[in-house]
């Protein structure tokens, strides 16, 4: 049943018809197999897996069993059928596929980490300043609208683009660049634990009502955004296809393919890349050399992004905990532990930072801690993948796991912050 070796004088329609036959007994030996605990390990894995993505031709990037893009609202899941067991018609490129040494393939995920995380701290920063008290004016530190709002809501929704419809294009291209792009840039540009803290604050004050309304239409709006991307880059597909369709050959993908499997391109891509990290940290360290004394945001945002990358790495490779459930029987494979935790212990260190800028009270230490939070804290938690996790639990056949996992993160997150942050502020009375 084996159809990867071909003989040259089958004709296509032969070969077609043998792949189809392949692929249905495969189909239907798995078809027994898919139960309530692969169910649950597909939607744990929905927004990453870390590092083990490059241990296994079978993950894309999101998981060994992943929602298609044009299934997302279908309920519908891709059977995890091997690669090596089906050919498709006219993809000869994959019998000769060059592929970089694993070492090489992991250190370039690392740097398309680094650099992307920084490309998100930077925007994240950004859309604080346009839409705070600023420039807009819709965010701010007293509101339940708090500053992360946007970043986190734009992260959201180009989650729906990069991480769900278009992340299998992405990933034909270069599968470090689909990573990159969503957990580096879009994990980086979104940030749990800063919007844990401000909640915090408004509790510490005694803003309850902004406390509840500020997780509540947070969590609200941010669901919201990945349906509106996912829903948008469909359209944008579809619109493509047709267009597509309508040109020459009706198949935009041919003359890719010598292009998406070029070993020396992909090499040249990772030097290329080195580079722009070595300057963004080059740069980072000039400007936070000038700016430190100051002790100014544009300190604070240096500093972040120097720190920045070592906490997509760390997010990253607790990913790998997602679908792995507990245990040796792998119990509750439903929750993201790795995200879980990430959120979590981010939420946590930035509250101990909170209380130790308060305890110390010096412009230096306010600039170190600040930029550790803005930058090492706010790239090791994330919102878009959390979000893309509940959005595939809701589309699941256990829609409640993605309430309770929504629930169980906020109020671990908040309650040890009270813990850590809260309680000495009112014990202290510290301003």
């Amino acid at each position: 049943m084996d159809c990867t070796i071909i003989d040259s004088q089958l004709t296509q329609s032969a070969c077609f018809g043998q792949s189809n036959r392949v692929d249905s007994s495969l189909r239907r030996r798995s078809l027994p197999q898919l139960g309530d605990d692969t169910d649950s390990e597909s939607v744990s894995e929905a927004g990453d897996i870390g590092d083990r993505a490059l241990s296994s031709k079978r993950y894309s990037g999101s998981g060994r069993i992943h929602f298609l893009e044009d299934n997302v609202s279908n309920n519908n899941f891709v059977l995890p059928v091997q690669q090596e067991a089906v050919v498709h018609l006219g993809s000869k490129e994959q019998e000769t596929k060059p592929e970089m040494p694993w070492l090489l393939q992991y250190i370039s995920c690392l740097v398309h980490l680094a650099v992307w995380g920084i490309f998100g701290v930077l925007t994240r920063y950004l859309l604080q300043k346009l839409f705070g008290p600023g420039i807009v004016g819709a965010t701010s530190d007293q509101s339940y609208m708090y500053l992360d709002l946007p970043s986190n809501m734009v992260g959201s929704f180009l989650m729906g683009w990069l991480g769900v419809v278009f992340k299998a294009n992405i990933s034909k291209v270069s599968d470090q660049l689909a990573i990159g792009l969503t957990t580096g840039y879009l994990g980086s540009l979104t940030t749990f634990s800063g919007w844990n803290q401000k909640m915090l604050d408004l509790s510490v004050e005694g803003q309850w009502v902004f406390v509840v309304l500020g997780y509540f239409i947070g969590l609200f709006l941010v669901a919201y955004s990945i349906i509106f991307g996912i829903e948008t880059a469909k359209g944008f597909k579809w619109m493509l296809k047709r267009l597509a369709s309508r040109s020459k050959g009706g198949n935009l993908s041919s003359k890719s393919n010598s292009i998406v499997d070029n070993y020396k391109i992909h090499v040249a891509a990772l030097v290329i890349l080195i580079l722009i990290l070595a300057l963004l940290w080059c740069l980072s360290g000039v400007f936070e050399k000038r700016e430190f004394s100051s002790g100014n945001s544009a300190a604070q945002l240096w500093l972040a992004c120097m720190v920045g990358p070592f906490g997509v790495w760390i997010r990253w490779f607790l990913a790998r905990l997602n679908g792995r459930g507990l245990g040796k029987n792998g119990s509750l494979k439903w929750v993201p532990f790795g995200t879980l935790i990430a959120n979590v212990s981010a939420a946590c260190i930035m509250a101990v930072l909170a209380v130790l800028k308060k305890v110390v009270k010096t412009q230096n230490f306010d600039t170190v801690a600040s930029g550790l939070q803005f930058g090492l804290m706010g790239c090791l938690s994330t919102v878009s993948t959390f979000i893309a996790e509940l959005h595939a639990m809701r589309q699941s056949d256990q829609p409640w796991r993605a309430y309770a996992y929504a629930v169980t993160t906020i109020c671990i997150s908040f309650s040890m912050g009270t813990l850590i942050y809260s309680v000495p502020v009112w014990i202290k009375g510290y301003d």
